[in-house]
């Protein structure tokens, strides 16, 4: 366990936000977690948990205490069928996917270069070109930071959906993720169903060449938070009755269009473009001129600037399709996580 002298908070969150927090710590084990965690209860500060802060946006500073999650940790066995690996909640995602490459061990290639930590995987439920988290995931472990109690739920009981689990709702408060145990089987199936992954065949395709085409188009249409200060995918694909659905694409026949069997998801960054929204900027707030999904800090845009520009985006495709898009990213207020669709209608 450690302490950050400093209370700042913009190295901490990839939108690059300047806020501050009263106390920021930093948890390498469930022990010194437990012990940041009851230290603030003391002090009745309230408490946020941060993986690689690049799912949230900091609206105003943080009257409390900050703990950063950095239990590491890679151990992999083998069955007959499948490879189980168990990996901390601190580690990055992209970097775990690398490792097991390396390794011969495939089947997250479609989630690479997802940015953030592991522990953050399941609370999502983190999806890319046709791969969910909950497709590769055995269980979740995580803590009842009251009792210190260990917690372990397999994966038909993290209740999973599209960007949901239980871990946002029964298991919200109170609760922190510790590790994951993935399971991704021996003989290797290519899924290819989305984007530049459709010109492959099944039959030749290698992993290595999915996980670079995807590094590939990722790359080409999302900024480098690195570079650019941003969350990554700020809206979720809205899901829209299959009458809705019929009516867009009739008068936009090139709407991107996924169907499931009462439903259809549309590509909220389409949603977005075809309002003429790419460049479009308040402050240092700005839509991104590649990636209408992705809203980008140019420099020193305020948590209250990057909100009043969600607002503004999601109020003119309500006007234009009468679709009311959901933030992907999570809303961070004073005192805790606030109700991001509340803050943008």
């Amino acid at each position: 366990m450690s302490v950050c002298q400093s209370t700042q908070l913009k190295a901490f969150n990839t939108f690059s936000i300047s806020a501050r927090a009263e106390h920021i710590g930093i948890a390498t084990s469930i022990e010194s977690l437990l012990s940041l965690w009851q230290e603030a209860m003391r002090k009745d500060h309230p408490i946020l948990l941060l993986g690689g802060g690049s799912n949230i946006l900091l609206t105003e500073n943080f009257n409390g205490t900050v703990i950063l999650n950095r239990i590491l940790g890679i151990d992999i066995k083998e069955s007959d069928t499948a490879w189980h690996i168990h990996v901390g909640a601190g580690e990055n995602w992209h970097e775990l996917i690398t490792h097991l490459l390396k390794q011969q061990i495939h089947g997250l290639e479609n989630l690479a270069l997802i940015p953030g930590n592991v522990g953050s995987a399941p609370i999502q439920n983190i999806g890319a070109y046709g791969i969910e988290f909950k497709h590769v995931c055995e269980y979740v472990d995580f803590v009842e930071l009251k009792t210190g109690n260990s917690i372990r739920l397999m994966t038909n009981e993290c209740q999973f959906a599209y960007r949901d689990s239980i871990f946002k709702h029964q298991y919200k408060d109170g609760y922190a993720i510790t590790a994951v145990g993935l399971r991704l089987n021996k003989e290797w199936e290519p899924t290819l169903t989305y984007g530049g992954l459709a010109q492959f065949s099944r039959e030749d395709v290698t992993p290595e060449q999915i996980f670079n085409t995807v590094c590939e188009m990722r790359q080409s249409k999302l900024p480098d938070p690195a570079v650019m200060a941003n969350a990554g995918s700020f809206f979720k694909n809205p899901i829209v009755s299959t009458e809705l659905a019929q009516k867009i694409q009739s008068e936009y026949p090139d709407c991107p269009q996924y169907h499931n069997e009462h439903s259809v998801k549309i590509a909220a960054g389409w949603l977005i473009d075809q309002c003429h929204l790419k460049g479009y900027s308040i402050g240092d707030a700005a839509v991104h001129t590649k990636q209408a999904l992705v809203l980008i800090n140019k420099g020193n845009a305020t948590g209250q600037d990057i909100v009043t520009l969600a607002a503004y985006v999601h109020n003119k495709v309500a006007e234009k399709f009468n679709i009311f898009l959901e933030p992907e990213v999570r809303f961070i207020g004073s005192e805790g996580e606030i109700d991001a669709v509340e803050c943008i209608s």
